[in-house]
């Protein structure tokens, strides 16, 4: 389930399953212009970065969007026909790919609220269903996600903590967890370790992350 799925550093996710697809690119390394596919969560600097969004986009990309980022991805030279804009709670079809999106949101703090409408998105490839969170913590939304592979931010600060995350994974069951959202702006791959280390022997934790 985890093959040519790489975690390229944070929350920036690539999979190559077909379709090349990018979870809110950061730090991109090369020029790859190779995205048939790029889904952002929200518009903070670490999820929304058009430097990185560049380096990856071509001509035929198709960029999925929270409604509030409209504006900012047509001034960077989005065509309208080329942009998905994304309510939480919804179901679309980008690409012949399935999505759902879960509302993505503090309930402790306040750096994510929840009328901003951000999200996290599930993607159904090869009947594998693939939860990728966004900057969350534990909601009743998400308690509910089904999945196969849950991938969730674990650094804690602007997201659940590691303990907290294991607790929403061992609620949620997914076969495999990747923790993200570590080791460049907050938390460490120590704090990836203790998320495994705590989650129920049912579900397998992997670390992913190629860059800290």
């Amino acid at each position: 389930m985890l093959e040519d799925i790489k975690v390229l550093c944070h929350s920036s996710i690539k999979f190559e399953k077909g379709k090349t697809i990018y979870f809110d690119p950061f730090k991109i390394q090369e020029e790859s212009h190779d995205a048939d596919i790029i889904m952002i969560t929200h518009d903070h600097f670490d999820h929304y970065a058009e430097e990185d969004i560049n380096k990856i986009k071509n001509e035929n990309t198709t960029i999925v969007i929270p409604v509030d980022l409209e504006e900012k991805v047509l001034k960077a030279g989005w065509k309208k026909e080329n942009i998905i804009t994304v309510k939480p709670n919804q179901s679309y079809i980008v690409k012949d790919i399935p999505v759902q999106t879960i509302p993505s949101y503090n309930t402790n703090k306040q750096f994510h609220p929840k009328e901003n409408e951000w999200v996290g998105y599930i993607i159904e490839i090869e009947n594998v269903r693939y939860y990728i969170a966004g900057d969350t913590d534990i909601t009743e939304e998400n308690k509910k996600v089904n999945c196969d592979v849950a991938f969730v931010p674990i650094g804690g600060t602007y997201t659940m903590t590691a303990p907290e995350a294991a607790t929403l994974i061992n609620i949620m069951k997914p076969k495999i967890a990747v923790p993200i959202h570590y080791g460049s702006i907050v938390g460490t791959k120590q704090d990836a370790e203790d998320f495994i280390e705590k989650l129920e022997p049912t579900i397998q934790g992997k670390i992913l992350m190629e860059k800290e």
